[in-house]
């Protein structure tokens, strides 16, 4: 066994009771956040099948942790809550009437994802909205993401929005081949200037052409950046783009949530399959987002039903690594009271019992000795452990009298 049983393997920690009891907290607050715009929880399976994501190419197999059944097959520990709410809501949910709208709260599992506050296992929190399409659905899913974040107390939250359409029409536009396109898009996502100006320059575009790659990577604003593009986009997939882009825009500002909000056209994602509107969420401290979604309407498909659909997830262990950096204590719960009792006196049992008992009834944190401390002893683990009354059960108190 040697030293390896006093530790947890990379990528993978114990949670101390502070911050535990923070993450519960938390957990409990997102999960009646989502109840009250109107998503059901969901549970998905811990273990899937490695097909769930290989076949798909929705992830790389080297990301995944995976091992094998008894039958030899390999399956794969959860990667996100995306897919596995997408394999759900097209077979178990199948006779179910669109929109539907669910929620998670689970761990997921991710092979090398180790630094930064990053770990291999970690929670994440996640809406999907299936069957509805159009900027309203997108637009309510990145306010669910930013009133997450802020129900946590993330303050310092800002939240870039794209298009992946957007490039893909530009892409049609300037009659890009397929070999080249890959190549652009990840020096758009680095906003590589040098990188832009050769794939402009093996294209033969125009200065006005290659422009418009260059202001891919370079713009950033709200609408100014949509009007920005206008004038330049002329496929049609493209302008519809544009389009969705302004009406998020707009309804997020009704939202009162456009403070929070850039647009970034150089936003693609980690993962392939996002069609539409992509979103991804930062604050200080971490050097990875906290919140990560957008429209993806090519994955239930994959499971045998025809449903468009957008979604988020919240990094709640990832959020709550910012919030500590920023300042934010978690302090493990502190007894309000602790009862300890004369074993030899006959009822003091009892009656420590139901001193307890009618303490926590009335919200009180209660301990109940077991060590058979005596009054002193008793006295001085309070003080000790912070605890702001002891209450000692004998011969002359046993009518539940006590010290504060």
């Amino acid at each position: 066994m040697g030293n390896n049983r006093f530790y947890t393997p990379d990528g993978f920690t114990d949670t101390v009771p502070g911050i535990c009891a923070f993450k519960k907290q938390s957990e409990a607050k997102l999960r009646r956040l989502f109840e009250l715009n109107g998503y059901n929880e969901i549970e998905t399976t811990g273990i899937e099948y490695c097909d769930i994501y290989t076949s798909t190419s929705f992830v790389s197999e080297e990301s995944l942790y995976k091992m094998q059944d008894s039958k030899g097959r390999l399956l794969c520990a959860r990667y996100d809550g995306t897919v596995p709410a997408a394999r759900f809501a097209a077979t178990i949910m199948r006779e179910e009437k669109t929109p539907i709208r669910l929620c998670y709260i689970e761990n997921m599992y991710r092979y090398s994802q180790i630094g930064g506050g990053k770990q291999s296992e970690f929670t994440q929190a996640g809406v999907e909205l299936l069957g509805e399409t159009g900027s309203n659905s997108d637009a309510e899913v990145i306010a669910l993401a930013i009133r997450s974040a802020l129900e946590l107390g993330v303050k310092d939250l800002q939240v870039s929005v794209g298009q992946v359409e957007l490039f893909n029409g530009i892409v049609r536009q300037f009659n890009m081949e397929e070999s080249i396109v890959q190549d652009l898009k990840d020096a758009i996502a680095a906003k590589d200037s040098v990188s832009i100006d050769r794939v402009a320059g093996k294209l033969g575009l125009s200065k006005d052409e290659h422009q418009t790659l260059s202001l891919l990577s370079e713009s950033t604003g709200t609408y100014e950046v949509v009007d920005l593009f206008e004038n330049r986009v002329t496929d049609e997939g493209a302008s519809k783009a544009l389009k969705n882009l302004r009406e998020i825009l707009n309804i997020l500002d009704d939202y009162g949530f456009l403070k929070y909000v850039n647009i970034d056209l150089g936003l693609f994602g980690s993962v392939d399959y996002y069609t539409g509107m992509i979103f991804k969420g930062f604050t200080y401290e971490v050097g990875f987002p906290i919140i990560s979604g957008g429209r993806y309407d090519k994955v239930v498909n994959v499971f045998g039903r025809d449903l468009e659909a957008v979604g988020f997830s919240l990094g709640l262990s990832l959020a709550i690594t910012a919030l500590m950096r920023q300042g934010k204590k978690c302090i493990t719960g502190v007894a309000d009271a602790i009862v300890g009792y004369d074993n030899k006196v006959e009822g003091a049992r009892s009656a420590a019992i139901a001193l307890a008992e009618k303490l926590r009834a009335s919200g009180s944190i209660v301990i109940l000795d077991t060590a058979e401390m005596n009054e002193s002893q008793l006295d001085e683990y309070a003080d000790s452990r912070r605890i702001g009354a002891s209450f000692y059960i004998n011969e002359s108190n046993a009518d539940m009298g006590g010290n504060n």
